[in-house]
C-alpha cells in the first residue's frame, strides 16, 4: 500500500512529465547554455573545426563580444535595437490586439455563420501559404510602376520611389508583411475562445436589455483574459526572434563587407537577423551568439512580466469546490 501511494503521489507525476522535461532540456536549456558559452569565446569559421572536435585549448575566451553588444561598442547595435523595438511593438499591436477586435467582430457581430467562416478562412490563407510564396506576393504587390498596391497608392498621392528602400515606407512594409500573417494566429485562438462561451450568458444579457457592444465589453472581453495572455506571450517571443519574412523580402548583409544586402539600406535590420548574418554570413559564430543573448534574456524577462500582469498565479491555484 505504501509503495502504491509512493508511486501514485511522488513518482508517477514525474514519469508523466519526463518527455516534456527532456524536450525542455534538449531544445531550450541546452541552446541557452551553448549560446552563453559561445558568446564568451572567439569561435568563427576559422577555428570551428577545433570547437567541434572539442580541442578547447585552441579556443580563446574573451569578453569582447559581450562588451560590443551590451556596452554599445558595436556602432550598429543601437540602430538595430531601435528598428527591433519599432518592429516588435508595432507588429505585436496588430497580432495580439487588432486580431482581438477582428475576432470579436467576425465571431460575434457577424450573424451569418457561413460569412463568419469565410472571413476567418480568408485571414488564414497567409498562414498556410509557404513563406517564400508569401514574400514573392508582396514583392509583386509593391513592384514600382506595375504592382497593384503601388498603383493604388499612386492614385491617392503616395509616390515612394521604392517601398523596399525608402524609409519610412520600407519599415511600414515590414510591419504590414509580418502583421498581416500574424493576425491569423490570434484569430484562431480568440475565435475558438469566443465560440466556447456559453450562449446562456449572452442570451441572459440580451433578455436584460444589454446591447451587443455591452456584451462584447462586459462579458466577452473579461472571459478572454487567458487567451490574451497566451497570444501576447507567444507573439512577443515569436517576434523578438523572427526574421524570416524580412530575410525573404529584403535579404540582409553586414555593413563594410561584400555581403551588403538591402536590409541595412532599408532600415529593417532587426536583432535576430543581425545575429544570423554575423554567425552564418560572416562566420562570426561567437559574436552571433553574443547578439542572440539579449534576445534570450529579454524573452525570459517578458514572460515573467506577463505572468505577473495577467495574474498567472491565480490560474494555477487549485479550484475551490465546496461539497
Amino acid at each position: 500500500m505504501a509503495l502504491h501511494w509512493l508511486f501514485a503521489r511522488r513518482l508517477a507525476p514525474w514519469l508523466y512529465l519526463a518527455p516534456l522535461l527532456a524536450m525542455v532540456l534538449l531544445f531550450w536549456l541546452t541552446p541557452i547554455g551553448l549560446t552563453v558559452y559561445l558568446s564568451l569565446t572567439n569561435v568563427s569559421y576559422k577555428n570551428l573545426v577545433y570547437f567541434i572536435r572539442g580541442e578547447m585549448e585552441r579556443i580563446s575566451f574573451t569578453l569582447r563580444n559581450l562588451q560590443n553588444v551590451f556596452l554599445g561598442k558595436d556602432p550598429f547595435i543601437a540602430s538595430v535595437a531601435e528598428v527591433t523595438l519599432i518592429y516588435v511593438c508595432s507588429v505585436l499591436a496588430i497580432n495580439a490586439f487588432y486580431s482581438l477586435v477582428l475576432s470579436i467582430a467576425i465571431a460575434f457581430f457577424v450573424r451569418s455563420e457561413a460569412l463568419s467562416t469565410f472571413l476567418r478562412v480568408t485571414w488564414l490563407l497567409p498562414r498556410i501559404t509557404p513563406s517564400v510564396v508569401y514574400g514573392l506576393m508582396w514583392l509583386w504587390l509593391i513592384a514600382p510602376g506595375t504592382g497593384p498596391l503601388y498603383s493604388l497608392l499612386a492614385h491617392v498621392g503616395i509616390h515612394p520611389a521604392s517601398w523596399l528602400l525608402d524609409k519610412p515606407y520600407s519599415q511600414l512594409l515590414m510591419i504590414a508583411i509580418n502583421g498581416y500573417v500574424g493576425v491569423s494566429f490570434g484569430m484562431i485562438i480568440y475565435t475558438a475562445a469566443i465560440k466556447s462561451i456559453p450562449t446562456d450568458l449572452i442570451n441572459a444579457a440580451r433578455v436584460d436589455g444589454a446591447s451587443d457592444f455591452f456584451i462584447a465589453r462586459r462579458i466577452i472581453l473579461p472571459l478572454l483574459k487567458w487567451p490574451m495572455l497566451f497570444v501576447v506571450s507567444w507573439q512577443t517571443l515569436s517576434l523578438i526572434a523572427s526574421y524570416e519574412y524580412i530575410l525573404i523580402v529584403w535579404g540582409g548583409g553586414a555593413p563594410g563587407t561584400e555581403s551588403v544586402g538591402t536590409a541595412w539600406a532599408a532600415g529593417v535590420m532587426v536583432f535576430p537577423l543581425y545575429a544570423w548574418f554575423q554567425a552564418f554570413a560572416l562566420g562570426n559564430y561567437a559574436y552571433g551568439a553574443a547578439i542572440a543573448l539579449p534576445i534570450v534574456l529579454l524573452g525570459i524577462g517578458l514572460i515573467l512580466l506577463y505572468f505577473k500582469v495577467f495574474g498567472f498565479q491565480k490560474l494555477m491555484q487549485p479550484a475551490r469546490i465546496e461539497v
